[in-house]
Protein backbone atom coordinates (compact mmCIF):
# COMPACT_ATOMS: atom_id res chain seq x y z
CA UNK A 1 0.00 0.00 0.00
CA UNK A 2 1.12 3.43 -1.23
CA UNK A 3 1.93 5.84 2.07
CA UNK A 4 -1.02 8.27 2.40
CA UNK A 5 1.32 11.23 3.56
CA UNK A 6 1.27 12.88 0.14
CA UNK A 7 -0.16 12.73 -3.21
CA UNK A 8 2.32 11.40 -5.91
CA UNK A 9 4.18 13.36 -7.44
CA UNK A 10 2.32 13.58 -10.88
CA UNK A 11 -0.97 13.66 -9.17
CA UNK A 12 0.20 16.91 -7.75
CA UNK A 13 1.06 17.76 -10.82
CA UNK A 14 -1.76 17.50 -12.52
CA UNK A 15 -3.43 18.89 -9.99
CA UNK A 16 -1.09 22.09 -10.34
CA UNK A 17 -2.28 21.66 -14.00
CA UNK A 18 -5.80 22.02 -13.70
CA UNK A 19 -7.55 20.45 -16.67
CA UNK A 20 -4.59 20.33 -18.94
CA UNK A 21 -3.40 16.81 -19.07
CA UNK A 22 0.17 17.50 -21.00
CA UNK A 23 2.12 20.66 -20.05
CA UNK A 24 3.77 22.85 -22.81
CA UNK A 25 7.82 21.89 -22.90
CA UNK A 26 10.11 24.85 -23.80
CA UNK A 27 13.91 23.65 -23.19
CA UNK A 28 16.87 26.08 -24.14
CA UNK A 29 19.94 24.82 -23.81
CA UNK A 30 22.60 27.56 -24.87
CA UNK A 31 25.99 26.93 -26.09
CA UNK A 32 29.49 26.48 -24.19
CA UNK A 33 28.45 28.44 -21.57
CA UNK A 34 29.33 27.90 -17.68
CA UNK A 35 27.74 27.98 -14.59
CA UNK A 36 29.88 31.09 -13.41
CA UNK A 37 28.97 33.35 -16.68
CA UNK A 38 25.29 33.97 -15.06
CA UNK A 39 25.55 36.43 -11.62
CA UNK A 40 23.08 34.09 -10.19
CA UNK A 41 25.64 31.94 -9.15
CA UNK A 42 27.96 34.20 -7.25
CA UNK A 43 31.33 33.68 -9.05
CA UNK A 44 33.81 35.84 -8.07
CA UNK A 45 35.18 35.28 -11.64
CA UNK A 46 34.17 34.89 -15.56
CA UNK A 47 35.35 35.51 -18.64
CA UNK A 48 36.48 38.65 -20.51
CA UNK A 49 36.29 38.91 -24.37
CA UNK A 50 39.46 36.46 -24.98
CA UNK A 51 38.32 34.18 -22.82
CA UNK A 52 40.76 33.02 -19.56
CA UNK A 53 39.01 34.73 -16.01
CA UNK A 54 38.31 38.41 -14.92
CA UNK A 55 36.51 39.80 -12.12
CA UNK A 56 36.42 43.11 -14.00
CA UNK A 57 32.68 44.20 -13.62
CA UNK A 58 32.42 45.72 -17.13
CA UNK A 59 32.08 42.06 -18.63
CA UNK A 60 29.94 40.87 -16.27
CA UNK A 61 26.26 39.70 -17.57
CA UNK A 62 23.48 40.98 -16.57
CA UNK A 63 20.29 38.77 -16.31
CA UNK A 64 17.39 40.15 -14.73
CA UNK A 65 15.03 38.15 -16.47
CA UNK A 66 16.56 34.59 -15.40
CA UNK A 67 17.38 35.78 -12.19
CA UNK A 68 13.85 36.42 -11.57
CA UNK A 69 12.87 33.10 -13.55
CA UNK A 70 14.92 31.52 -11.11
CA UNK A 71 13.41 33.20 -8.01
CA UNK A 72 9.84 32.34 -9.31
CA UNK A 73 10.95 29.07 -9.85
CA UNK A 74 13.97 26.82 -9.27
CA UNK A 75 17.78 27.15 -9.74
CA UNK A 76 20.32 24.11 -9.46
CA UNK A 77 23.48 24.62 -7.94
CA UNK A 78 25.20 21.72 -9.13
CA UNK A 79 24.19 20.47 -12.78
CA UNK A 80 26.57 18.56 -14.66
CA UNK A 81 27.01 17.86 -18.47
CA UNK A 82 29.77 16.37 -20.83
CA UNK A 83 33.01 18.48 -21.19
CA UNK A 84 32.51 19.76 -24.82
CA UNK A 85 29.07 19.56 -27.15
CA UNK A 86 28.57 16.37 -29.00
CA UNK A 87 28.31 13.65 -26.17
CA UNK A 88 26.59 16.77 -24.06
CA UNK A 89 24.22 16.88 -26.49
CA UNK A 90 24.29 13.39 -26.95
CA UNK A 91 23.86 12.92 -23.08
CA UNK A 92 20.59 15.06 -23.04
CA UNK A 93 18.88 14.05 -26.14
CA UNK A 94 19.30 10.10 -25.16
CA UNK A 95 19.17 10.08 -20.95
CA UNK A 96 22.66 7.79 -21.77
CA UNK A 97 26.30 8.05 -20.97
CA UNK A 98 28.86 7.45 -23.43
CA UNK A 99 29.30 3.62 -22.98
CA UNK A 100 25.53 3.37 -24.62
CA UNK A 101 25.38 5.74 -27.39
CA UNK A 102 29.71 5.82 -27.75
CA UNK A 103 29.70 9.76 -28.32
CA UNK A 104 33.09 9.98 -26.36
CA UNK A 105 33.99 12.88 -27.21
CA UNK A 106 33.54 15.48 -30.28
CA UNK A 107 35.90 13.51 -32.81
CA UNK A 108 35.69 9.78 -30.56
CA UNK A 109 32.71 8.29 -31.33
CA UNK A 110 32.56 4.30 -31.47
CA UNK A 111 32.40 2.81 -34.95
CA UNK A 112 28.78 1.10 -35.88
CA UNK A 113 28.12 -2.12 -35.56
CA UNK A 114 30.06 -4.96 -38.10
CA UNK A 115 30.40 -5.35 -41.32
CA UNK A 116 31.40 -1.83 -41.29
CA UNK A 117 34.12 -1.88 -43.97
CA UNK A 118 33.46 1.93 -44.72
CA UNK A 119 34.50 2.84 -41.07
CA UNK A 120 31.16 4.48 -39.88
CA UNK A 121 30.77 6.26 -37.13
CA UNK A 122 27.78 4.65 -34.81
CA UNK A 123 24.48 7.04 -35.40
CA UNK A 124 22.83 8.05 -32.52
CA UNK A 125 19.35 7.27 -33.67
CA UNK A 126 20.70 3.73 -33.63
CA UNK A 127 22.72 3.35 -30.57
CA UNK A 128 19.55 4.74 -28.63
CA UNK A 129 16.28 4.97 -30.74
CA UNK A 130 14.32 6.58 -28.23
CA UNK A 131 15.06 10.41 -27.46
CA UNK A 132 13.97 13.46 -26.55
CA UNK A 133 11.94 14.42 -29.83
CA UNK A 134 11.05 10.64 -30.09
CA UNK A 135 9.49 10.60 -26.21
CA UNK A 136 7.30 13.62 -26.84
CA UNK A 137 5.57 12.69 -30.25
CA UNK A 138 5.03 9.49 -28.88
CA UNK A 139 2.86 11.24 -26.21
CA UNK A 140 0.91 13.02 -28.67
CA UNK A 141 3.37 16.33 -28.75
CA UNK A 142 4.55 18.86 -31.54
CA UNK A 143 7.63 18.41 -31.40
CA UNK A 144 9.84 21.53 -32.66
CA UNK A 145 13.79 22.11 -33.10
CA UNK A 146 15.58 25.24 -33.47
CA UNK A 147 19.32 26.50 -33.82
CA UNK A 148 22.37 24.13 -33.38
CA UNK A 149 22.19 20.63 -34.36
CA UNK A 150 25.47 18.85 -33.43
CA UNK A 151 24.05 15.19 -35.22
CA UNK A 152 24.51 13.54 -38.14
CA UNK A 153 22.74 11.72 -40.80
CA UNK A 154 19.42 12.49 -41.58
CA UNK A 155 17.89 15.31 -39.25
CA UNK A 156 14.13 14.11 -39.66
CA UNK A 157 15.23 10.74 -37.25
CA UNK A 158 15.55 12.37 -34.41
CA UNK A 159 11.81 12.57 -33.56
CA UNK A 160 11.15 16.61 -34.59
CA UNK A 161 8.18 17.35 -37.18
CA UNK A 162 10.16 20.56 -38.46
CA UNK A 163 12.78 22.86 -37.50
CA UNK A 164 14.82 25.56 -38.34
CA UNK A 165 18.39 24.42 -38.49
CA UNK A 166 21.78 27.16 -38.07
CA UNK A 167 24.00 26.65 -39.60
CA UNK A 168 23.33 23.42 -40.98
CA UNK A 169 26.35 21.06 -41.89
CA UNK A 170 29.27 22.26 -42.65
CA UNK A 171 28.87 20.18 -45.72
CA UNK A 172 26.21 22.22 -47.03
CA UNK A 173 28.27 24.51 -49.09
CA UNK A 174 25.36 25.55 -51.41
CA UNK A 175 23.39 28.35 -49.73
CA UNK A 176 22.94 31.06 -52.06
CA UNK A 177 22.23 33.44 -49.80
CA UNK A 178 25.09 34.21 -47.78
CA UNK A 179 29.25 34.32 -47.99
CA UNK A 180 29.91 34.25 -44.66
CA UNK A 181 31.41 30.90 -44.66
CA UNK A 182 34.70 29.35 -44.83
CA UNK A 183 36.23 27.09 -47.35
CA UNK A 184 39.78 25.47 -47.77
CA UNK A 185 42.09 25.02 -50.46
CA UNK A 186 45.57 23.52 -51.55
CA UNK A 187 48.04 26.39 -51.24
CA UNK A 188 51.69 24.88 -52.24
CA UNK A 189 50.24 21.06 -51.33
CA UNK A 190 48.92 22.35 -47.71
CA UNK A 191 45.56 22.56 -46.79
CA UNK A 192 44.16 26.12 -46.25
CA UNK A 193 41.19 28.12 -44.44
CA UNK A 194 39.69 30.89 -46.47
CA UNK A 195 37.31 33.88 -45.58
CA UNK A 196 34.67 33.55 -48.44
CA UNK A 197 33.64 36.72 -47.92
CA UNK A 198 37.28 38.55 -48.19
CA UNK A 199 38.82 35.67 -49.90
CA UNK A 200 41.79 36.12 -47.53
CA UNK A 201 43.02 33.26 -45.32
CA UNK A 202 42.59 32.98 -41.73
CA UNK A 203 43.93 31.64 -39.06
CA UNK A 204 40.46 29.81 -37.28
CA UNK A 205 38.12 26.39 -37.45
CA UNK A 206 36.03 26.13 -40.64
CA UNK A 207 32.29 27.40 -39.83
CA UNK A 208 29.45 28.94 -41.14
CA UNK A 209 27.99 31.71 -40.07
CA UNK A 210 24.98 31.34 -37.24
CA UNK A 211 24.90 35.24 -36.03
CA UNK A 212 25.07 37.75 -38.81
CA UNK A 213 24.15 37.18 -42.07
CA UNK A 214 23.33 33.17 -41.16
CA UNK A 215 23.02 30.12 -42.38
CA UNK A 216 19.51 28.85 -41.70
CA UNK A 217 17.74 25.52 -43.24
CA UNK A 218 14.12 24.43 -42.44
CA UNK A 219 13.30 21.03 -41.79
CA UNK A 220 9.56 20.17 -42.93
CA UNK A 221 8.70 24.01 -42.77
CA UNK A 222 4.78 23.86 -42.59
CA UNK A 223 4.50 20.63 -43.91
CA UNK A 224 6.77 20.36 -46.80
CA UNK A 225 8.30 17.41 -46.65
CA UNK A 226 12.57 17.82 -46.80
CA UNK A 227 15.02 20.24 -46.42
CA UNK A 228 14.98 23.87 -47.86
CA UNK A 229 16.89 27.61 -47.45
CA UNK A 230 15.76 30.43 -45.93
CA UNK A 231 14.93 32.57 -46.74
CA UNK A 232 13.10 31.30 -48.84
CA UNK A 233 9.98 33.94 -49.81
CA UNK A 234 10.07 37.07 -52.01
CA UNK A 235 9.36 38.84 -48.60
CA UNK A 236 12.24 36.93 -46.57
CA UNK A 237 14.48 37.27 -49.46
CA UNK A 238 13.97 40.71 -49.52
CA UNK A 239 14.56 41.12 -46.14
CA UNK A 240 17.85 39.15 -45.60
CA UNK A 241 20.96 40.85 -45.12
CA UNK A 242 23.93 41.79 -42.97
CA UNK A 243 21.50 42.72 -39.98
CA UNK A 244 20.13 39.39 -39.97
CA UNK A 245 20.63 37.88 -36.71
CA UNK A 246 20.56 34.44 -36.59
CA UNK A 247 19.28 33.67 -32.87
CA UNK A 248 16.27 36.13 -33.86
CA UNK A 249 15.44 34.01 -37.20
CA UNK A 250 15.29 30.73 -34.62
CA UNK A 251 12.98 32.62 -32.23
CA UNK A 252 10.88 33.77 -35.07
CA UNK A 253 10.29 30.47 -36.32
CA UNK A 254 10.21 28.90 -32.71
CA UNK A 255 6.94 31.32 -31.83
CA UNK A 256 5.39 30.60 -35.28
CA UNK A 257 5.12 27.02 -34.86
CA UNK A 258 3.61 27.17 -31.28
CA UNK A 259 0.67 29.71 -32.52
CA UNK A 260 0.67 27.00 -35.09
CA UNK A 261 0.15 24.20 -32.37
CA UNK A 262 -2.05 26.10 -30.02
CA UNK A 263 -5.05 26.35 -32.83
CA UNK A 264 -4.59 23.15 -33.81
CA UNK A 265 -5.06 22.34 -29.84
CA UNK A 266 -2.02 20.09 -29.31
CA UNK A 267 0.77 20.31 -26.64
CA UNK A 268 4.36 21.47 -27.94
CA UNK A 269 7.87 20.29 -27.39
CA UNK A 270 10.46 23.31 -28.28
CA UNK A 271 14.23 21.78 -27.95
CA UNK A 272 16.16 25.40 -28.70
CA UNK A 273 19.60 24.60 -29.05
CA UNK A 274 21.08 28.23 -29.19
CA UNK A 275 24.11 29.00 -30.21
CA UNK A 276 24.53 32.24 -27.97
CA UNK A 277 27.72 31.15 -25.83
CA UNK A 278 29.98 29.89 -28.50
CA UNK A 279 32.70 31.43 -29.46
CA UNK A 280 32.79 32.00 -33.49
CA UNK A 281 34.46 34.19 -36.43
CA UNK A 282 33.97 37.47 -36.11
CA UNK A 283 32.92 38.48 -40.10
CA UNK A 284 32.03 42.16 -38.71
CA UNK A 285 35.44 42.55 -37.54
CA UNK A 286 37.84 39.78 -38.86
CA UNK A 287 40.68 41.18 -36.86
CA UNK A 288 39.03 40.69 -33.17
CA UNK A 289 40.95 39.15 -31.18
CA UNK A 290 37.73 38.36 -29.34
CA UNK A 291 35.96 35.22 -28.95
CA UNK A 292 32.38 36.25 -29.00
CA UNK A 293 30.95 38.46 -32.09
CA UNK A 294 28.75 41.25 -30.40
CA UNK A 295 25.10 40.83 -30.45
CA UNK A 296 22.01 43.03 -31.52
CA UNK A 297 22.23 46.69 -29.22
CA UNK A 298 19.33 45.68 -26.26
CA UNK A 299 18.74 47.47 -23.17
CA UNK A 300 16.80 46.52 -19.97
CA UNK A 301 14.51 49.27 -18.43
CA UNK A 302 13.19 47.67 -15.20
CA UNK A 303 9.79 46.58 -16.76
CA UNK A 304 11.10 45.03 -19.91
CA UNK A 305 13.65 45.09 -22.87
CA UNK A 306 14.48 47.30 -25.98
CA UNK A 307 16.00 46.24 -28.75
CA UNK A 308 17.72 48.54 -31.30
CA UNK A 309 17.72 47.57 -34.74
CA UNK A 310 20.80 46.15 -36.26
CA UNK A 311 22.08 48.52 -39.08
CA UNK A 312 25.14 47.36 -40.65
CA UNK A 313 26.72 48.68 -43.98
CA UNK A 314 29.60 47.48 -45.84
CA UNK A 315 31.34 44.44 -47.72
CA UNK A 316 34.29 42.12 -47.99
CA UNK A 317 35.54 42.50 -44.10
CA UNK A 318 34.93 45.92 -44.01
CA UNK A 319 32.02 46.79 -42.15
CA UNK A 320 29.84 49.25 -39.97
CA UNK A 321 27.38 48.59 -37.71
CA UNK A 322 26.49 52.81 -36.37
CA UNK A 323 26.19 51.71 -33.10
CA UNK A 324 23.51 48.59 -33.12
CA UNK A 325 26.03 46.15 -32.36
CA UNK A 326 27.48 45.51 -29.40
CA UNK A 327 31.45 45.56 -28.42
CA UNK A 328 32.56 41.27 -28.31
CA UNK A 329 32.12 39.30 -25.23
CA UNK A 330 30.37 36.63 -23.93
CA UNK A 331 28.50 39.00 -21.52
CA UNK A 332 26.38 40.21 -24.36
CA UNK A 333 25.62 36.35 -25.33
CA UNK A 334 24.35 35.64 -21.83
CA UNK A 335 22.59 38.69 -21.94
CA UNK A 336 20.86 38.52 -25.01
CA UNK A 337 19.88 35.07 -23.97
CA UNK A 338 18.38 36.81 -20.75
CA UNK A 339 16.31 38.84 -23.31
CA UNK A 340 14.95 35.94 -25.46
CA UNK A 341 13.94 34.33 -22.27
CA UNK A 342 11.66 37.41 -21.57
CA UNK A 343 10.79 36.87 -24.96
CA UNK A 344 9.33 33.52 -24.14
CA UNK A 345 7.60 34.75 -21.14
CA UNK A 346 6.17 37.33 -22.86
CA UNK A 347 5.05 34.70 -25.94
CA UNK A 348 3.49 32.30 -23.58
CA UNK A 349 1.54 34.85 -21.65
CA UNK A 350 0.14 36.56 -24.90
CA UNK A 351 -0.70 32.90 -25.77
CA UNK A 352 -2.52 32.47 -22.27
CA UNK A 353 -0.36 29.64 -21.71
CA UNK A 354 2.17 30.91 -18.94
CA UNK A 355 -0.12 28.67 -16.53
CA UNK A 356 0.59 24.98 -18.04
CA UNK A 357 3.92 25.73 -19.73
CA UNK A 358 7.56 24.54 -18.39
CA UNK A 359 10.44 27.14 -19.31
CA UNK A 360 14.20 25.21 -18.32
CA UNK A 361 17.11 26.98 -19.32
CA UNK A 362 20.51 25.39 -19.04
CA UNK A 363 24.09 24.83 -21.07
CA UNK A 364 25.99 21.83 -23.06
CA UNK A 365 29.28 22.45 -21.55
CA UNK A 366 31.71 25.07 -20.26
CA UNK A 367 33.04 28.63 -21.73
CA UNK A 368 35.21 28.37 -23.90
CA UNK A 369 38.85 29.07 -23.25
CA UNK A 370 37.49 28.36 -19.63
CA UNK A 371 36.09 24.79 -19.08
CA UNK A 372 35.34 23.68 -22.34
CA UNK A 373 37.12 20.07 -22.87
CA UNK A 374 38.22 20.17 -19.95
CA UNK A 375 38.14 17.50 -17.25
CA UNK A 376 39.64 19.15 -14.32
CA UNK A 377 37.46 19.40 -11.49
CA UNK A 378 34.24 20.61 -12.87
CA UNK A 379 35.59 23.38 -15.41
CA UNK A 380 33.93 21.67 -18.17
CA UNK A 381 30.65 19.86 -16.99
CA UNK A 382 29.28 22.54 -14.61
CA UNK A 383 26.48 24.41 -16.34
CA UNK A 384 23.52 26.61 -15.40
CA UNK A 385 20.28 24.96 -14.86
CA UNK A 386 16.97 27.05 -14.48
CA UNK A 387 13.15 26.14 -14.23
CA UNK A 388 10.18 27.21 -14.51
CA UNK A 389 6.65 25.34 -14.40
CA UNK A 390 3.44 25.82 -13.18
CA UNK A 391 3.06 23.84 -9.11
CA UNK A 392 6.50 23.72 -8.52
CA UNK A 393 7.47 22.59 -5.02
CA UNK A 394 10.72 24.38 -5.08
CA UNK A 395 11.66 27.57 -5.20
CA UNK A 396 15.17 29.27 -5.50
CA UNK A 397 18.33 27.78 -4.83
CA UNK A 398 18.10 24.05 -5.11
CA UNK A 399 21.12 22.87 -3.52
CA UNK A 400 20.83 19.14 -4.98
CA UNK A 401 22.78 17.19 -7.73
CA UNK A 402 21.79 17.00 -11.19
CA UNK A 403 23.04 15.68 -14.80
CA UNK A 404 21.64 16.15 -18.26
CA UNK A 405 21.11 12.30 -18.80
CA UNK A 406 17.73 13.68 -15.93
CA UNK A 407 16.21 15.33 -19.08
CA UNK A 408 15.00 12.66 -20.63
CA UNK A 409 13.25 10.53 -17.82
CA UNK A 410 12.03 14.31 -16.79
CA UNK A 411 10.55 14.78 -20.23
CA UNK A 412 8.81 11.06 -20.35
CA UNK A 413 7.17 11.83 -16.72
CA UNK A 414 6.26 15.45 -17.88
CA UNK A 415 4.61 13.94 -20.84
CA UNK A 416 3.16 10.90 -19.33
CA UNK A 417 5.23 8.73 -21.89
CA UNK A 418 6.57 5.64 -20.33
CA UNK A 419 9.79 4.06 -21.22
CA UNK A 420 10.30 0.47 -21.52
CA UNK A 421 11.32 -1.08 -18.30
CA UNK A 422 14.37 -3.02 -20.61
CA UNK A 423 15.71 0.12 -22.22
CA UNK A 424 18.69 1.63 -19.91
CA UNK A 425 18.23 5.13 -19.08
CA UNK A 426 21.25 6.13 -16.81
CA UNK A 427 19.10 9.52 -15.98
CA UNK A 428 16.85 9.86 -12.83
CA UNK A 429 13.23 11.89 -13.73
CA UNK A 430 13.61 15.38 -11.66
CA UNK A 431 9.46 15.26 -11.58
CA UNK A 432 9.45 13.89 -7.80
CA UNK A 433 11.69 16.44 -6.47
CA UNK A 434 10.40 19.33 -8.49
CA UNK A 435 6.59 18.69 -8.04
CA UNK A 436 6.12 16.72 -4.16
CA UNK A 437 7.96 17.60 -0.89
CA UNK A 438 10.79 15.12 -1.94
CA UNK A 439 14.31 16.86 -0.94
CA UNK A 440 16.55 15.48 -2.30
CA UNK A 441 17.38 13.81 -6.01
CA UNK A 442 20.76 11.95 -6.77
CA UNK A 443 23.38 11.13 -4.95
CA UNK A 444 26.46 11.28 -7.64
CA UNK A 445 26.59 12.41 -10.83
CA UNK A 446 28.73 11.69 -13.71
CA UNK A 447 30.62 12.82 -16.51
CA UNK A 448 33.38 11.59 -19.44
CA UNK A 449 35.93 12.60 -21.77
CA UNK A 450 37.24 10.25 -23.94
CA UNK A 451 38.76 7.49 -21.71
CA UNK A 452 38.85 10.30 -18.91
CA UNK A 453 35.95 9.69 -16.15
CA UNK A 454 34.27 12.11 -13.83
CA UNK A 455 32.23 11.91 -10.69
CA UNK A 456 31.07 13.92 -7.86
CA UNK A 457 28.85 13.06 -4.58
CA UNK A 458 28.47 15.81 -2.14
CA UNK A 459 31.45 15.36 -0.48
CA UNK A 460 34.20 14.18 -2.95
CA UNK A 461 34.78 14.69 -6.63
CA UNK A 462 37.19 12.65 -8.89
CA UNK A 463 38.12 14.68 -12.42
CA UNK A 464 39.28 13.19 -15.81
CA UNK A 465 42.72 13.25 -14.14
CA UNK A 466 42.55 10.88 -11.44
CA UNK A 467 42.68 14.15 -8.79
CA UNK A 468 40.55 14.12 -6.17
CA UNK A 469 38.40 17.17 -4.54
CA UNK A 470 36.62 17.61 -1.27
CA UNK A 471 33.49 19.28 -2.82
CA UNK A 472 31.80 19.68 0.14
CA UNK A 473 32.03 23.30 0.71
CA UNK A 474 31.86 25.42 -3.10
CA UNK A 475 34.71 27.89 -3.12
CA UNK A 476 34.11 31.45 -4.31
CA UNK A 477 34.75 30.87 -7.64
CA UNK A 478 33.38 27.91 -7.88
CA UNK A 479 35.95 25.99 -9.00
CA UNK A 480 39.25 26.31 -6.44
CA UNK A 481 37.98 23.36 -4.00
CA UNK A 482 40.99 21.69 -2.02
CA UNK A 483 42.58 18.80 -3.44
CA UNK A 484 42.92 15.48 -1.01
CA UNK A 485 45.65 13.96 -0.44
CA UNK A 486 45.27 12.89 2.84
CA UNK A 487 42.17 10.68 3.18
CA UNK A 488 42.90 9.93 7.04
CA UNK A 489 42.58 13.93 7.94
CA UNK A 490 38.80 13.91 6.19
CA UNK A 491 35.56 12.67 7.96
CA UNK A 492 34.34 8.72 7.67
CA UNK A 493 31.78 9.89 5.16
CA UNK A 494 34.20 11.78 2.67
CA UNK A 495 36.13 8.12 2.92
CA UNK A 496 32.81 6.10 2.59
CA UNK A 497 31.69 8.17 -0.66
CA UNK A 498 34.43 8.20 -2.08
CA UNK A 499 34.17 3.93 -1.69
CA UNK A 500 30.78 3.99 -3.12
CA UNK A 501 32.02 6.48 -6.13
CA UNK A 502 34.58 4.31 -6.72
CA UNK A 503 32.36 1.48 -7.09
CA UNK A 504 30.05 3.16 -9.37
CA UNK A 505 32.36 4.22 -12.46
CA UNK A 506 33.56 0.90 -13.66
CA UNK A 507 29.50 0.34 -14.49
CA UNK A 508 30.64 3.51 -17.28
CA UNK A 509 34.29 2.99 -17.75
CA UNK A 510 34.17 1.28 -21.02
CA UNK A 511 36.37 3.41 -23.01
CA UNK A 512 39.10 1.11 -23.74
CA UNK A 513 36.88 -2.43 -23.81
CA UNK A 514 33.45 -1.45 -25.50
CA UNK A 515 34.44 1.93 -27.57
CA UNK A 516 32.67 0.56 -30.86
CA UNK A 517 29.08 -0.47 -31.26
CA UNK A 518 28.39 -4.27 -30.24
CA UNK A 519 29.31 -6.42 -33.32
CA UNK A 520 26.43 -7.92 -34.99
CA UNK A 521 26.24 -11.64 -34.34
Amino acid sequence: MKPPIILSSLALFAQSLGALEKPNIILVFADDISARELPLYGSSSWSPPAGGDTNDPAYRAHTPVLEQMAEEGCWIETAWAATVCSPSRAMMMTGRYAHLHKWWHNKDVGLAPEPNPKKQKWNLCDSSPIQLGHVAQKAGYATYWAGKTQMPGDLRRYGYDEGCLTPGNLSDTDNPFTDFKHFYKKVDGKRVLFDVDTGKEVDTYQQHGWYWYPHVRLMNAKGKSGFQWWPNTEESIAEFGLGTYGPDVELDFVFDYMDRQKEAGKPFFIYHCSHLGHDAWDWLNPASSSKWPGTPVIKWTGKGYERTTPHITGDQGKYETHGTVTEPGIHHHVNYLDYQIWLYQKKIEEMGIADNTVLIFCADNGTSGYGKSSSDRQKGTHVPLIIHAPGLTKRGKQDILVNLSDFLPTIAELTGYQLPADYEINGESLVPFLFSDKTDHRDWIYAYQKSETLIRGRKVMKDGRGKWWDVENTPADLISFPQIKDWKALSPEHRAERKKLTGIIPRFDLHATQHDAPANK
